[in-house]
């Protein structure tokens, strides 16, 4: 088969790197492979290395959208109380006693020899 017979293939899609998914989402390379790494995100692997399409970037941003809530809607009304705190008891106080440096024991145990 010759060149000119072959049919037109479509193009590839761009694949992006870890660091660049990182620079679009304003994070760390190491967060994106992390993510991924625990399932969290969308990815493919090939090779072994981390590579992430259009799509796998779209769906990153869909996992990670923040909407509002039904109930935020809703105003809250002016004249409520603010919430009391929960009563804790103290917590015991604790003594920290610090360890005898080395040096000082070195010095002891040196002197105690001689």
């Amino acid at each position: 088969m010759s060149r000119s017979t072959r049919p037109e293939l479509p193009p590839l899609p761009p694949i992006y790197l870890p660091r660049d998914i990182a620079k679009a989402l304003h994070c760390s390379e190491w967060w994106v492979k992390e993510q991924a790494r625990r399932g969290r995100i969308p990815f493919s692997k090939p090779g072994g290395s981390y590579r992430f399409t259009a799509e796998h970037f779209a769906e990153i941003m869909r996992i990670f959208e923040s909407r509002p809530t039904e109930s935020s809607n809703a105003a809250a009304p002016a004249a409520s109380a603010p919430r009391p705190r929960a009563a804790t008891a103290p917590a015991p106080v604790t003594r920290l006693k610090a360890r005898t440096p080395r040096r000082a024991l070195r010095s002891q145990s040196q002197s105690n020899a001689a």
